[in-house]
């Protein structure tokens, strides 16, 4: 397919993303305050382990933006950018269908959690995998550990580019694309994203530029130097540590 690239290109690329800056983020308080917020409740025990502070900080979403969370699985992250957005700011919390139906009811405990106090601001929507939306245009899009499943055959598959494409027409322009997933083998491209649910983040850095996105950085919060990125994610043996790498695009803010 085309969206397919050449182990040798996507190596090129690998060496590419490496060599980018790697950021260190200040935590705004208003991040602090939502991380803190006592509704919470067990998500913080994952804290430590998910960096929550740091990648929402770095995402750049700040009170009365709007943010499109893609395959927000049980909300750990949504709640925290519920809070940050505030009653000003809205949470678009989207499900591919082919998704919803594998993890079922994950889009239902997010509608649950919508109808709760302190939460009325998040929207969930279910939206065929390759044509994603927005009912307004948004400040941030993110996805964590989610990106690697558009090319598996549950998914439809779903050509990336479609996403990519999607996600770039939903942004206001000088808005952020968030994407964080496990990391695999150099060299490999797609190879991985079926069998140990990983991706080369070459291809991934390819893919989103080609859509028109600036690479903005990188944070290595979620890096892990023991990963040999040769194990599915789910063996016990890594599980909750794998090995992650997290990329930040913006939309230009003017030229599109």
């Amino acid at each position: 397919m085309k969206w397919m690239l050449s182990l040798a290109t996507a190596s090129l690329f690998t060496g590419m993303a490496l060599a980018s800056p790697t950021a260190h983020t200040k935590i705004p308080g208003y991040v602090s305050k939502a991380v803190a917020d006592p509704s919470r409740g067990d998500d913080v025990k994952n804290d430590a382990r998910r960096k929550v502070a740091e990648l929402v900080a770095f995402s750049e979403a700040k009170p009365g933006d709007n943010v499109l969370e893609l395959i927000p699985g049980s909300g750990y992250f949504t709640r925290v950018f519920s809070k940050v957005v505030g009653e000003k700011g809205h949470v678009y919390a989207v499900w591919p269908t082919p998704y919803d139906e594998e993890s079922h009811p994950d889009s239902d405990v997010m509608r649950k959690l919508a109808t709760q106090p302190g939460y009325g601001n998040i929207e969930v929507l279910i939206q065929p995998a390759a044509a994603l939306t927005a009912p307004a245009p948004v400040d941030v899009v993110f996805t964590s550990q989610n990106y690697h499943d558009y090319p598996d055959k549950f998914m439809g598959p779903t050509d990336p580019a479609l996403l990519n494409k999607a996600v770039f027409a939903a942004l206001k322009p000088g808005g952020t694309y968030f994407v964080v997933d496990h990391v695999a083998e150099a060299g490999s491209g797609l190879r991985d994203t079926d069998t140990l649910h990983r991706i080369d983040p070459a291809i991934v850095k390819q893919q989103v530029e080609a859509a028109g996105f600036e690479y903005v950085g990188k944070t290595d919060v979620l890096r892990n130097p023991a990963d040999d990125h040769k194990v599915k994610v789910f063996d016990k043996s890594i599980r909750g540590h794998t090995d992650q790498f997290a990329y930040k695009f913006r939309k230009p803010r003017h030229g599109h």
